[in-house]
């Protein structure tokens, strides 16, 4: 027997919810504002229990660091942003479906938090859509641990010259592993979540694979799920477009059905990442742009403002036009030059192949077409000899490999000059 507390506040009020649970049943409540006693339900029935806002957001708070539940043939755990993807996958989980939000870390500067996949607002929508087919919901506070995953290594990567893809360590690694570790815990055989990806056989082994819809295939930001954990994960929108998932969710009279799109790197809540970047420890400080051969073409006020690619804000005029080709944080330097100095023939990754291959297409950026290379299989991940030159390729991104549509590989693209990341990577601020 144990005492579990939450409480939530929201517009200047206050709610708290108090339980005592023996085993599985809750045997006393002090849960003032809710639709229904709680004493005598399972936690599994007590998630699916409504009643006034502030006081089933306390009791969510209460409920998520100790629901669990036995085991269920069919039960699937949903996973919930408060979208219509997810709103149908809840839809195609069926009756025996519990949905779970993760409540993520968001800058609190941000001017745009409302839109973010993981906001309180988010919560509720998600939380208020299980609850509308009266199933239970799950939320589980993570914001530090997002935190220290995600939002840390983000920041020391552009600390060290590189351009990190947070969603990519997000979804495929930080998510996946809180979402599989629920769903066990809640006694589900599947985790359920509004991907656009599939998952297919490939020589013998369950791999990843690229969404039926091309616009909206999201099997590179998944890349880095790992294929063991794929016989417990089902991605029902796999295989339709947005617009059919968006009419079934009309259909069933979902108000998520209109819902805006979720922004990407939800933790930036809508701001720009340079500001969040100086917010969190990066120091504006003067520095040099050159060219390749060193001769100085301007000034800059922190290399990390500048990525692989880049042509705007360089503050140079005159000549061909001039792209970023480098950063050098040991220097505070930008290196910079024309296009054709941004081709590049062979890219090193760390990471995985997930099955052995000789050749695949590359996908080295999220919004670039996928190039054929040769795989050479490397200690640390593989090595890229590609068929055409690739452009803007940034240390930092990730490279997912495809043999047809399924994800044969993935690791983060390395520097190609390590040595020049030796300036000490900042203090990261803690406030906010």
């Amino acid at each position: 027997m144990f005492e579990a507390f939450g409480d939530s506040t929201r517009g200047g009020e206050w709610a708290a919810v108090r339980l005592v649970v023996d085993g599985e049943r809750v045997v006393e409540a002090d849960a003032p504002g809710l639709e229904r006693s709680l004493i005598g339900l399972t936690l599994l029935e007590v998630a699916a229990v409504g009643g006034e806002t502030l006081a089933v957001d306390a009791l969510a708070n209460a409920l998520g660091p100790i629901f669990r539940s036995e085991p269920r043939a069919g039960r699937t755990a949903v996973a919930m942003s408060g979208g219509v993807d997810s709103a149908v996958a809840l839809l195609r989980a069926g009756p025996d479906a519990i949905g779970v939000t993760l409540r993520l870390w968001l800058d609190p500067n941000g001017p745009d938090a409302e839109r973010a996949c993981c906001s309180p607002e988010a919560v509720l929508q998600a939380r208020a859509t299980c609850h509308s087919l009266g199933l239970p919901h799950v939320t589980l506070d993570l914001r530090e641990e997002f935190r220290r995953a995600v939002v840390t290594p983000f920041v020391r990567g552009y600390a060290a010259g590189e351009t990190p893809n947070p969603c990519i360590r997000c979804n495929g690694s930080f998510r996946f592993a809180e979402l599989l570790a629920f769903a066990e815990r809640a006694g589900a055989e599947r985790l359920a979540t509004g991907h656009y990806a599939r998952s297919v056989e490939y020589k013998g082994r369950l791999l990843l694979a690229r969404g039926a819809d091309p616009q909206k295939d999201q099997s590179y930001m998944l890349a880095r799920l790992d294929p063991r954990f794929l016989d417990r994960v089902w991605f029902p929108l796999g295989e339709q477009t947005k617009e059919e998932t968006r009419a079934e969710a009309a259909r069933a009279g979902l108000t998520a059905a209109t819902r805006a799109e979720s922004q990407e790197a939800c933790f930036l809540a809508g701001g720009d990442y340079r500001t969040f970047l100086e917010r969190h420890g990066l120091q504006s400080e003067d520095g040099a742009v050159v060219d390749e051969q060193g001769a100085r073409l301007g000034r800059h006020d922190g290399f990390w403002r500048f990525t692989t690619g880049q042509r705007r804000g360089l503050g140079i005029s005159g000549g061909e036009p001039l792209y970023a080709l480098r950063s050098e944080p040991a220097t505070n330097t930008v290196v910079v030059g024309p296009r054709r100095a941004l081709a590049v023939r062979e890219v090193e990754a760390r990471g995985r192949l997930y099955v052995p291959v000789e050749r695949a297409e590359a996908k080295l950026r999220y919004r670039s077409p996928a190039v054929c290379a040769r795989v050479e299989s490397t200690e640390s991940g593989f090595r890229l000899h590609l068929d055409e030159p690739a452009y803007g390729v940034a240390p930092g991104q990730a490279a997912v490999l495809y043999d047809g549509d399924a994800v044969v590989g993935a690791g983060t693209i390395s520097l190609q000059n390590p040595s020049e990341t030796s300036r000490a990577t900042p203090a990261l601020n803690q406030r906010a």
